[in-house]
């Protein structure tokens, strides 16, 4: 329940300071005097977005505070205390600060907040019923959000909504799988085809050098036997060879050792050079047996290093990395063979989300299709008391269970209907509905919203009607009065009205005016007593000149109950 209120150069007030009382609280006053500042104070209270050319001209800032007394009920004390908040002796004190460069603060029990806090804490606060929520009634939308509150289905619908997001997941995730197929068959196949290659040729580390050092071998092999011939005769197989050289010349060495030991050590050094000779020559000799012509090892060879360049040249890689590239082949095709396995747990994944879905979303709709009888009578019900008697309201349903209607919020498509006069069809509300009827349908489906779920808090919740009687006059007028007046024994209801059969049910009447002072414009706004009401509901049934009578049927209007 709204306590008090108070605007800080907001619009064209200056300042203002008001307190609301239980009960009906009736707003009037001139049109464009800015009764309707504060139904939009109490929506930045509530959360809405700010405007930085709401702040009073010559201002660099607006502040608006509000007041309420709440009920510590156990959602409104979760809700704050997430925000580290707490009620202070069951009251909030919620306070926005807007700067005119567009910055906006939230202030909860001075404590800084986020529109989101207040947007929460509006749950419990209050609700604002004015021109555009009128107007949201043509979105089917708004339509079925109205709907499932009256249903009572929000745990519900979350279920639904978390059963809808894995099954898109899956069959997203499932689609992308088969979209690719084409691609993935053919990335598969070419990868086979490589590994296919690759393997074959049953490639070893170094082989290619090894390779290339056996073929020069074989290319030349009568320049070799030529050379290592030579080399044998001259070091050991000719008459005069190195090793016949250095025999000799050990002997002579030898024989001056005899008579002269000085030349003893030049004969160990040339024994160890014939040593070295003989060696040489043994394995020039063994290497002569080893060596002959192949030409069927050659073609071998050179097939085998023609095989390699091949293979270098196409993948762009070394032999090692060539070897490592078949490695990287068979991981790619096992794992392109294995998505027909994924794709298979996937569709798995997908049905069985798909009928969780449709078990949860078949619970929805029989629950919406329920609350949609209800609350059909009851709006219908309301709508004669609203002097519409003859008025039919009905909540269409479309949609079904084919996946091309599923949504978050599931499988239905809403509709409200609207029938103003007997014998007319049922047709949808925007395209029937006049002014008029649809404000009455708004107060309707509102009562018919909170009589589904009356508060059981002992401090009521602030209901806001901006200009709910739009289009209307006389009888209707009277009867939406009554219908507000029986709202405000459960509820503080705050309205902004033109009509003195309305403004005549108000428990607190405040009056709404513009002056000039200093060449500027304020707003200011008074609560009336009960002479004064008189004199306002006669002004706004006869105009500026207040007659007598107009006197007389205004203290009719203000004694009249409901």
């Amino acid at each position: 329940m709204l306590h008090e209120l108070h605007i800080e150069n907001y619009a064209v007030v200056a300042r203002l300071r008001v307190g609301f009382d239980r009960g009906l609280n009736l707003l009037t006053g001139e049109t464009g005097s800015g009764k309707s500042i504060v139904v939009d104070a109490l929506s930045l209270l509530l959360g809405a977005r700010a405007d930085a050319g709401t702040v009073r001209a010559g201002a660099d800032k607006a502040r608006l505070t509000g007041r309420f007394e709440l009920s510590p009920s156990p959602e409104l004390v979760a809700v704050l205390a997430e925000a580290e908040q707490e009620l202070e002796d069951g009251e909030l004190l919620i306070e926005r600060v807007l700067q005119a460069n567009g910055k906006s603060r939230a202030y909860v029990n001075g404590r800084p907040a986020t529109a989101a806090l207040l947007k929460d804490l509006s749950d419990f606060l209050g609700d604002i019923h004015g021109q555009h929520e009128q107007q949201s009634l043509f979105s089917t939308r708004s339509q079925l959000e109205m709907l499932d509150s009256f249903a009572g289905v929000v745990a519900l619908k979350g279920e639904v909504a978390a059963a809808w997001r894995q099954w898109r997941e899956l069959a997203k995730k499932l689609a992308e799988l088969r979209g690719a197929e084409k691609d993935r068959l053919k990335m598969l196949e070419l990868y086979k085809f490589q590994l296919t290659e690759i393997q074959g040729a049953k490639l070893q580390p170094g082989e290619d050098e090894q390779l290339e050092q056996e073929r020069r071998k074989l290319v030349n092999v009568a320049r070799l036997q030529e050379s290592a011939a030579t080399a044998y005769d001259a070091l050991y197989d000719a008459g005069a060879s190195a090793a016949a050289q250095l025999k000799t010349a050990v002997r002579a060495l030898e024989e001056l050792g005899r008579y002269d030991e000085s030349f003893n050590a030049y004969r160990a050094g040339l024994e160890e050079a014939r040593a070295a000779v003989e060696d040489a020559a043994f394995e020039l000799q063994s290497y002569l047996d080893g060596l002959e012509a192949d030409p069927g090892r050659l073609d071998a060879v050179e097939e085998r290093l023609a095989l390699l360049e091949r293979l270098r040249r196409k993948y762009s890689k070394s032999l090692d990395e060539l070897i490592a590239y078949g490695a990287e082949l068979a991981d790619k095709v096992e794992e392109l063979e294995d998505v027909d396995h994924a794709a298979g747990k996937i569709e798995k994944r997908r049905a069985e989300a798909a009928q969780r879905y449709r078990e949860l979303a078949a619970q929805l709709s029989a629950r919406r299709g329920e609350a949609g009888t209800r609350l059909a009578e009851m709006v219908q019900s309301e709508l004669g008391s609203l002097a519409m008697e003859r008025a039919r309201f009905g909540v269409g349903f479309e949609g079904g269970e084919a996946e091309e209607h599923w949504t978050a919020e599931g499988y239905d498509r809403i509709r409200f209907e609207f029938s103003a006069n007997a014998g007319q069809p049922l047709r949808p509300l925007a395209q029937v509905a006049s002014g008029g009827e649809l404000s009455r349908v708004t107060l309707a489906l509102k009562s018919g919203l909170l009589a589904q779920a009356p508060s059981a808090a002992a401090v009521p919740r602030t209901l806001v009607f901006d200009e709910v009687d739009t289009g209307v006059g006389g009888r209707v007028a009277e009867a939406i009065g009554r219908r507000l007046k029986r709202l405000s024994g459960a509820s503080q209801v705050l309205c902004v009205t033109h009509l003195p059969q309305i403004a005549g049910f108000a428990d607190a009447h405040y009056f709404v005016e513009k002056v000039e002072s200093d060449q500027q414009t304020f707003a200011k706004l008074v609560r009336l007593g009960e002479s004064e009401r008189v004199q306002e509901l006669a002004r706004m049934l006869s105009g500026a000149e207040v007659t007598a009578a107009a006197l007389e049927n205004a203290q009719q209007l203000i004694v009249r109950k409901p």
